[in-house]
């Protein structure tokens, strides 16, 4: 009984330790070096490349019956942007190149974001009342895509967050694209059709 108990309690614990090391999705979430709690993460002058991993996770998790998924129209709370620290690496020779660092992350988290909205609004608008339960996976697989597209050409283009006006303006079309979607956000009832 008393080795039950400990794995219960083990279980409980680490489950409170992991969630004080995501951090879900917010607007203006203000990064610090301190957030990138994986294991490479270094600041030091004898660094020959600069590597950046964002620890941005975009999930979609649902648990219910065949009939509780059926009448669900809303997957909103469904559909998570989160970072995690333990995940999220910079590796830079100075402070400097870790900011430029991490207001790439900003954007990253932030475009992420952008494609959770996208991928709830395409579970609204396609959902359909016989639905079966992997009728989102196109959706989520193509929005995916897309999203890595625009990563992976940002990051390019600004040289990796090298070329701040660009990374600025980058960013701020995607803030205008959230705020579009603002039906769409995490705990938000989605829109009712027309």
């Amino acid at each position: 009984m008393s080795t039950k108990l400990l794995f219960l309690f083990l279980i409980l614990t680490n489950g409170l330790f992991s969630q004080v090391n995501t951090i879900e999705w917010e607007p203006d979430y203000d990064f610090k070096i301190e957030d990138f709690q994986g294991t490479k993460t270094a600041i030091k002058k004898d660094i020959d490349k600069v590597l950046v991993q964002s620890g941005v996770i975009l999930d979609f998790e649902f648990q219910m019956s065949n009939v509780e998924f059926m009448f669900t129209k809303n997957f909103n709370s469904k559909v998570s942007c989160t970072f995690h620290k333990d995940a999220a690496v910079i590796m830079a020779t100075d402070s400097l190149a870790a900011e430029r660092l991490i207001a790439l992350v900003k954007f990253d988290f932030d475009l992420s974001e952008l494609y959770a909205r996208k991928i709830r609004k395409e579970l609204f608008e396609n959902k359909k009342t016989f639905s079966n339960a992997t009728f989102f996976q196109p959706y989520f697989d193509k929005m995916i895509t897309e999203r890595n597209k625009i990563s992976s050409r940002v990051y390019s283009e600004t040289d990796f967050g090298n070329e701040a006006a660009m990374l600025e303006k980058e960013h701020e079309i995607v803030k205008k694209e959230i705020n579009a979607l603002s039906d769409f956000c995490k705990r938000c009832k989605s829109p009712k059709k027309p």
